[in-house]
């Protein structure tokens, strides 16, 4: 029952994708938040660009702040990629796409001191033709590593809709029974008492008489 709101939520989320590819629209989506210890976590950073825009350098800096502590630098794209040591050496692969829109980086094998805050900064310097105007932008992700996953919170309010929609539907089914019993308990009486009058006319009266017959 789980698995059914994980796969509405991942056709919806392919039927973005398919979208934003055939109509070249792109769409900012947050990354998420939580990870679960020892598997890998994509940190997603999206920053869309206009159609005129498109010819830009970009460059991409990651830097990783755990608690109450202070910004490092784990990550560099400038034309090509660079790690910097880190706690993170070797656990860094790049996701970002061809047209620089989507920055994303994944980190394998989480730790639970990987927790904090990763911020994601992106710079462009627009390639026009009278000026190079610079353009930047920033996302953070608060990130929380867990032991164990959790149980999807949409997961359980899906579930207990289900419930309360099967609770529903039975005592309709119930209440329907019931009036639908209760009316041919009634049509059974008044047509037990229809042939009880009929029978107690005289004999000389029958011939003008009829018993009614109800729809």
């Amino acid at each position: 029952m789980a698995a059914l709101p994980r796969l509405v939520w991942a056709s919806s989320l392919a039927l973005v994708v398919w979208a934003g590819f055939c109509s070249a629209v792109c769409v900012e989506v947050p990354s998420e938040t939580e990870a679960v210890q020892g598997t890998d976590m994509k940190l997603l950073c999206i920053s869309c660009m206009k159609r005129e825009e498109v010819t830009a350098s970009t460059v991409v800096e990651w830097f990783y702040r755990p608690e109450g502590g202070k910004d490092e630098p784990i990550y560099e794209y400038r034309k090509t990629n660079h790690e910097f040591p880190s706690r993170f050496s070797g656990r860094i692969q790049w996701n970002g796409s061809k047209d620089m829109q989507d920055v994303s980086i994944t980190v394998l094998n989480m730790t639970l001191n990987d927790s904090g805050i990763y911020t994601c900064n992106i710079t462009r310097e627009f390639e026009f033709e009278i000026h190079r105007p610079l353009f930047t932008s920033s996302r953070q992700i608060h990130l929380t590593v867990v032991e164990e996953a959790g149980e999807d919170f949409t997961s359980v309010i899906s579930e207990i809709m289900m419930y309360i929609l099967l609770v529903f539907l039975t005592l309709w089914l119930l209440i329907e029974m019931v009036y639908c019993y209760r009316k041919v308990s009634k049509a059974e009486e008044a047509a037990q008492e229809n042939a009880t009058d009929y029978l107690a006319i005289p004999s000389e009266n029958k011939e003008n008489c009829a018993v009614p017959v109800e729809e």
